[in-house]
Formats: structure tokens, sequence, C-alpha cells
């Protein structure tokens, strides 16, 4: 294991996160300098953050002894799950600091008690929107802004950035890159791994400029234009208002925003396709004819189910009963849940049964592979079937050996082992993280459908679950010990499970 070189990388992580936090601070500044007041404590908190990852940045890149360059497997897998788990410790900072430097003025702030804050930035670094703040407006902008912020960096992940601007990694690079993608199928869309980085991150950044520009257009503010465009291109669900997107009363916000998060479901590498001008490719593709039906059938089934009862999560009270407003509102929700974004516009814990069922199952399938989207993806989704069925074939026609596509492409023996690997990988870590909430929470009188869905909530990365963690609930009342747990739940899911399990078999750590 080259920990040497493992320290000068996340060294780096850490000064390109300071470098981030940075700009954020200037913006601040320029607030102060206007006459902002509110700004002068998160200034400071910013700067400060500023200082130190970047003096420890420094320390790790320049500190350890050089050794060879090259990363290796379990060099790669080790960066990756450090990065997350170190970039939230310095993303919390600026949340951290701010109260202090405010005074007794918010000695009773969230924001107060250091664990919160790893929730928080762990929450948007891996895009699950999960949030431990009741009166979320009352947080200066700057803080508001690097909140956003952290969504946006961990879209695409951190670790493809480095990728796609630092040919220090060489080979090495393709590595990291593999064990960062989200998905079984993290082939890139060039030859080149660092010119696929480079591909994806213009693709990720014209999106966010296209909604940023559409969000105005439709009578949302510049800051909050960037700040929702920050979490739906993430998949994050970050509102920079208590009342989230159902504040603005919008058809046209929740038209623009449900475009763009069913964009940001779909396997990025298909854009690349649209660009090449490979049409048959992007509407032939499987993954995506079946994210687009799950989407339209979830939404059909839900709006049956609700029709007269899709209530808004602003005012309490039931939707307008025609059916116009249902669809809004369902596919909204549907596609919110669906793609791991968790922005609600109607608080479907208030839903009937079926359609609780319904998103109940769109919060394990998610996104696409190659998305930014988490869930089990798809992909996975669709191979389990298709295994399923061909075993069920098997039974009542053992002679028939049929092998299992999806499109043109044969699924081998060993994707069809780790996809049924990884699903119950999930379901078990979902069933095991409920129970420990419920062994965590025994003060607080926790019920199952809380602990299963907050399991689920923040493994999946979605953010809302149902009953006490519902689209109008937040976690700030778990104990401590319960958020740090979710906290590792949350990078679990961003990092596909089997990377930061891994890390704990005394094989890996070993030579040979």
């Amino acid at each position: 294991m080259n920990i040497p070189l493992i320290a000068r990388q996340l060294g780096l992580l850490l000064i390109v996160m300071s470098a981030s936090i940075l700009a954020v601070a200037a913006w601040s500044c320029l607030r102060v300098m206007l006459g902002d007041s509110g700004e002068s404590a998160a200034l400071r908190a910013l700067m400060t953050t500023v200082a130190l990852g970047g003096l420890a940045g420094a320390a790790l890149w320049f500190g350890p002894p050089r050794r060879s360059e090259a990363i290796g497997r379990r060099e790669a897998i080790l960066l990756v799950a450090m990065s997350w788990f170190i970039g939230a410790a310095l993303g919390a900072l600026p949340f951290r600091l701010w109260p202090a430097y405010g005074g007794t003025e918010f000695a009773g702030h969230p924001f107060a008690d250091y664990v919160n804050c790893y929730f928080e930035t762990m929450s948007g670094l891996t895009t699950t929107g999960a949030t431990v703040l009741t009166d979320i407006e009352a947080l200066p902008r700057s803080l508001l802004l690097w909140r956003a912020l952290t969504h946006w960096l961990g879209g695409l992940g951190i670790v493809v950035l480095f990728v796609a601007v630092l040919p220090i990694l060489g080979v090495g690079g393709k590595r990291l890159f593999r064990v960062e993608a989200a998905g079984p199928t993290p082939d890139g869309v060039t030859p080149r791994i660092q010119e696929t980085a480079r591909v994806l991150w213009l693709i990720y950044l014209g999106l966010t400029v296209a909604e940023i520009i559409a969000l105005r257009v439709v009578g949302m503010g510049w800051f909050d234009s960037v700040c929702h465009t920050f979490a739906t291109l993430a998949t994050g669900g970050f509102s920079n208002h208590n009342a989230s997107v159902a504040g603005y009363r919008s058809a046209g916000v929740d038209l623009v925003i449900l475009v763009f998060m069913v964009a940001a479901g779909v396997n990025f590498g298909l854009y690349f396709q649209l660009l090449r001008r490979r049409w048959k490719s992007v509407v032939g593709d499987p993954e995506l004819r079946c994210y687009l039906g799950i989407i339209l059938i979830g939404t059909i089934v839900v709006a049956w189910s609700v029709h007269g009862q899709a209530y808004n999560t602003t005012t309490g009270e039931a939707a307008a009963s025609d059916i116009g407003s249902t669809l809004r509102y369902s596919a909204f929700q549907v596609v919110g849940v669906q793609t791991t974004t968790g922005f609600c516009t109607a608080d479907f814990d208030q839903w009937p049964f079926v359609a609780k069922g319904v998103m109940l199952a769109l919060m394990f399938i998610g996104g696409s592979a190659g998305s930014t989207g988490g869930g089990l993806k798809v992909i996975r989704c669709l191979m389990a079937v298709k295994i399923m069925w061909a075993e069920l074939e098997h039974v009542f026609k053992p002679q028939v050996v049929r092998p299992i596509k999806i499109g043109k492409v044969t699924v081998d023996q060993d994707l069809k082992h780790s996809t049924v690997v990884y699903i119950l990988g999930v379901v078990v870590l979902v069933f095991l993280g409920a129970a420990a909430l419920m062994v965590l929470e025994r003060g607080s009188s926790i019920d199952a459908t809380t602990s299963v869905t907050a399991s689920i909530a923040t493994l999946n990365n979605i953010g809302p679950g149902l009953a006490r963690v519902g689209a109008t609930c937040n976690y700030g009342w778990f104990t401590a010990e319960s958020k740090w747990l979710m906290s590792v739940l949350m990078a679990l899911g961003r990092l596909e499970v089997l990377t930061v399990i891994v890390l704990f078999a005394p094989r890996f750590w070993r030579s040979d």
C-alpha cells in the first residue's frame, strides 16, 4: 500500500476544496463590503477554514517522502473512500465556526454541534439532501451557497474532477475513475480516461448554465437559481428555503426543475453520444428506455392513487382536484425520488398506501448508471429482472440455456454474480442500518417505518423518507450516534457500498 502517495493526493483534495471555499469567501467579502453585516461571522468562518485546509493540504502534499506515483487498485479504493470522509470533515468547518464567531446569538443553533455540521456536509457531498436544519433561511447567504456547492462538487465526484484536470495521476487515473464512477458500467466514453472525465464535466457544466438561465427566465432570482441548479443536477435536493421548491408555488419552476432532474438521472455518456450525433445508440439504449418507462408508469400509478389528495407541503391542504394538478404533483414527486434528488412539492407521507408503496420502490431503484443519481441504478434492476426471469424459465425448461442480454450486449457470469451480490448487500445494509438506528434511538420511541426509510434514504442518497423523516421533516432530532451512522451510510451509498466495505477486510491491507 503506497500510503505516501495517498497522503499526497488527499493533501491535493484539501487544497482543491479550500480553493472552492475561498471562492465562496470572496463572494461573502463582497457582500460585507456592500453592507451586509450578517455575513461577517460567515466570512471569518470561511477564511479560517481556507487557512486550515490549505495548511493541512500543503503539509500532506509536501510532507510524505516521494515514492512511485503509480496508483494501484487498492490505493485507488482507499483514496476515493478517504476523499469523501476527509472532504466532509473540512467542508463542515465553515458551518461549525460560524456560530462560534457569531457569539451567544447562535449558541443554540444546530451547527453549534460538529456532528450536525458533518452530517450536513456529508449529505451535500454525497448528494443525499438530508438536513438537520429547521430554519434554513436563517443561514447567511454565503453558507447557503457553500451548502449548495457541496452538492455540485459531489455530483460527478471530486475525484473525477482530479482525473479531468491532473495528468499527474497518469494511468492510475483510470483506476481512480472506475472506483469513483457510479454504476456497474463505468467505461469511458472516449479512449482516454482523462479526456472522458473532462467531457463529462463539460457536459455537467453546460447543463448547469442551461438550468440557471431557465430558472431565471421562469422568475426565480439569480441566487436561488444557482443554488437550486446545483442541487438539481447533482440530484441532491438542498434548497435555500424552508418550504423548498413548494414555496415558489410556480408551475414554471416545477417544470424546469422536473426536466433537469430527469436529465440528471440519465447516463451522462449518452449526452456524449448525442454530441457525436449517434441518435440510434441513444434512442435504443435499454437502460434509458427502462428509466423513462419507470418514471411514466410510476407517475400514472401515483396520479391514479392520489387524485385530489396531493397535499401541498406549504399549506398542508389538498391540491386542486383537476387531473393537470394531480399529474404535476405526482410527476414531480416520482422524478424527485426516482432520481434521488429529493425535492418535494407535496407531502407523499400523506398519500394512500399504493402511492407510498411506489415511492418506496423508487427509493431503491434510483437513477441510471453513469448519472449523478444514487440507488441501485436502473441497469442493475433491469439485469436482476432478466436474471430472475431466466431462472424461472430454467425451472420449466431445464434443457434451455438462454443467454441474458441487455440490448445487444450479453451479460457474462461475473456481471450477473456481482449484480446479485450488490443488490443483496444493499438490502442487508438497509435492515442492519434500520436495526442500528432503533437501538441508538431507544429513548426517542422511533418507529419501524422511520428507521427503515431513514436507512433507505441515506444509503440510497435520497434524503426524504416516510414518517418522522418524511418530506416535511428533518434529521435534526436524531442522536449524535445515529447521525454518525447515517453519515457512513451516505458515504457507502455514494461509493457503491462495496468500495467502503472492502476496507474492513484484513486481506485488503496485506501486501501479497
